[in-house]
């Protein structure tokens, strides 16, 4: 698999790795496959290094659960803690390339239908394939677009200029993509009245073939993740209900079997299958990419943490002054850390937001462009008229792109990606792939009017193929992120509440039970809250995940918003149920 670029955003701190394998000093033996993994993800340490660094990451998960000794917890429960712990660090450290590959991978692949309709349209303009699989290369930034450009400059001179071989490579991921470049590659022979109709049938199989995969893992997904809301998050709040009813069964409670079962092998078991459900992905649609030191952000992100400190405070107040005070802490926490998460995150959503409205009406301005060329218009006139037509933050692109043209009198490339381009600070590629390509048309002039026109279609195309993917991705993972967010805390929020109505109900009623082994609800409280942050952290990214691909920004911003909801309902539930049902009896 050829080699990509490194992402600091995704690569597990180097140093960590290395601090980690120097705690098992031993030589170890590591399997092709996470050889491979290591290589395709371009780590800077060795598939050796990783297994070494697993083992010691045992060593210290091992650790962490010894402490509970001093808090006279039940010896067998602090060895399953610490055999817990050990085998998920472990496991954990010797998943991660394979995850972040897996990763890369389908998000790579979620640029095939842009990587080749780009390769087409500058087919269209000029039938030469390798001019076509250059432009496609030096327009993308992704894995996929740098894998073709290595191939492309290992088979330089050769008739199909790495296009085949790079299908070759792929297309065990991506089975459409081998066809789709055949035809690619037999368009530059074909006849001239031949030749559209194979570049039209080599985008239609790219496009098919995302189609179809999409639906065939949306079909698949229906039933695990309907699983995962049943006896990951539905079935373990409703037991808590249960919790009154077992000491007059004769069942002894301790709260020890509640902490390691909702917040290490529950938490644990949802994370696994989450991971098991993305891995799975065929293709990912990610948002655009924003660097945290894009002009547009706001200076010194973090500080706007003070937010969820301040926050966080007047929720540990208010809680601990209203009730129930047993959850002042972990509610203060729990809106603290999201009101952060918000507040840091907010506008990097802004920011792409903004760019998802300027590639919203890209179709229209370039099937006016293309129309204009087509009839004998120059490019830099026909941007004009797109400008005018073009509605909303598109229009304005446009706009700008026109004024910086009469202005400075620079190219077309100069207007749309130069300094003081329009497109200079907006990170979408589409929208700079559009503007290559108004670069070409602009020294090729009329006889590239037609394939301007073909990108509008081709963008359409792409917009409905990715918008029936989400719609129905959403339709089964709308659920997940919606239950950490507002359905699982009511429902923890009536359990805990019924379990304490109960709680003081039987004390009253049953002879004895004083003396049965029952829990502190204070307790239990704080467990299930604990539960409902750790939902947070798991569900709701793993449905923005399904939905769009891996996403730092969009998972923290959705996070920081389940957070909020969560504890929130979660509190105020516990205490109505209180108000409701215990203060009358």
């Amino acid at each position: 698999m050829t080699v990509v670029a490194r992402s600091n955003r995704t690569r597990f701190p180097a140093l960590a790795i290395r601090g980690l394998a120097r705690l098992y000093p031993y030589d170890v033996d590591a399997s092709a496959a996470l050889v491979d993994s290591v290589r395709f993800i371009d780590a800077p340490y060795d598939a050796a290094t990783i297994v070494r660094a697993g083992y010691g990451a045992g060593l210290l998960g091992a650790m962490v659960p010894l402490p509970l000794v001093l808090a006279d917890v039940p010896l067998p429960f602090i060895a399953v803690f610490v055999i817990t712990a050990a085998l998920a660090a472990i496991h954990g450290v010797h998943s991660w390339p394979h995850l972040v590959a897996a990763f890369r991978r389908t998000e790579a692949l979620g640029d095939t239908p842009n990587l080749i309709g780009r390769a087409v349209l500058r087919m269209q303009i000029q039938p030469s394939l390798e001019n076509s699989i250059r432009f496609a290369a030096d327009t993308g930034t992704g894995p996929l677009a740098r894998s073709l450009e290595a191939h492309f400059n290992r088979s330089k001179g050769t008739p199909h200029a790495g296009l085949l071989s790079f299908a070759e490579e792929w297309s065990a991921h991506f089975p459409a993509l081998r066809r789709s470049s055949t035809l690619l590659a037999t368009a530059q022979d074909a006849p001239e009245g031949e030749r559209g109709r194979t570049l039209d049938r080599a985008l239609s199989a790219i496009l098919d073939g995302t189609r179809n995969r999409m639906a065939e893992f949306t079909s698949a997904i229906r039933a695990p993740t309907t699983m995962l809301f049943a006896f990951g998050i539905l079935l373990p709040l409703a037991l808590i209900a249960l919790v009154p009813v077992a000491p007059m069964a004769g069942i002894n409670l301790n709260i020890w079997i509640f902490v390691l079962l909702y917040t290490i092998v529950l938490p644990l078991g949802l994370l696994g299958a989450s991971l098991w459900l993305l891995v799975r992905r065929p293709v990912a649609f990610p948002p655009p990419t924003i660097d945290r030191d894009h002009p547009e952000l706001p200076d010194r992100l973090w500080l706007r943490t003070g937010w969820g400190v301040a926050v966080g405070g007047i929720s540990y107040a208010l809680v601990g002054a209203f009730g129930p005070a047993y959850l002042a802490e972990i509610v203060g926490l729990g809106t603290g850390l999201g009101t952060a998460l918000l507040a840091v995150y907010s506008p990097v959503l802004a920011l792409r937001n903004h760019v998802r409205a300027v590639e919203e009406h890209l179709t229209d301005a370039l099937y006016i462009v293309g129309r204009q060329v087509a009839e004998g218009e120059s490019v830099e006139s026909a941007i004009d008229l797109a400008a005018d037509r073009v509605p909303a933050e598109t229009g304005a692109v446009f706009d700008h792109a026109a004024g910086v043209q009469r202005r400075l009198h620079t190219s077309v490339e100069e207007a749309f990606l130069g300094p003081y381009g329009a497109l200079r600070d907006i990170p979408s590629q589409r929208a700079h792939s559009m503007a290559a390509l108004l670069a070409i048309a602009g020294d090729e002039g009329k006889p590239a009017g037609r394939a301007i026109v073909s990108m509008a279609d081709h963008l359409e195309e792409l917009e409905t193929v990715e918008a029936e993917t989400k719609r129905e991705l959403v339709r089964v993972t709308s659920t997940l992120d919606n239950t950490a967010a507002y359905f699982g805390p009511m429902v923890g929020g009536a359990t805990v509440g019924m379990a304490d109505m109960l709680t003081v109900q039987n004390f009253d009623a049953v002879d004895g039970f004083a003396d049965a082994s029952t829990l502190p609800i204070e307790q239990l409280g704080v467990v299930v809250a604990v539960y409902l942050i750790l939902l947070a952290f798991i569900m709701t990214p793993l449905s923005y995940a399904l939905r769009y691909g891996m996403d730092r920004s969009l998972f923290g911003y959705h996070i920081g918003r389940t957070l909020l909801s969560s504890m929130l309902l979660f509190a105020l539930t516990v205490a109505l149920i209180d108000v409701v049902l215990v203060s009358p009896m």
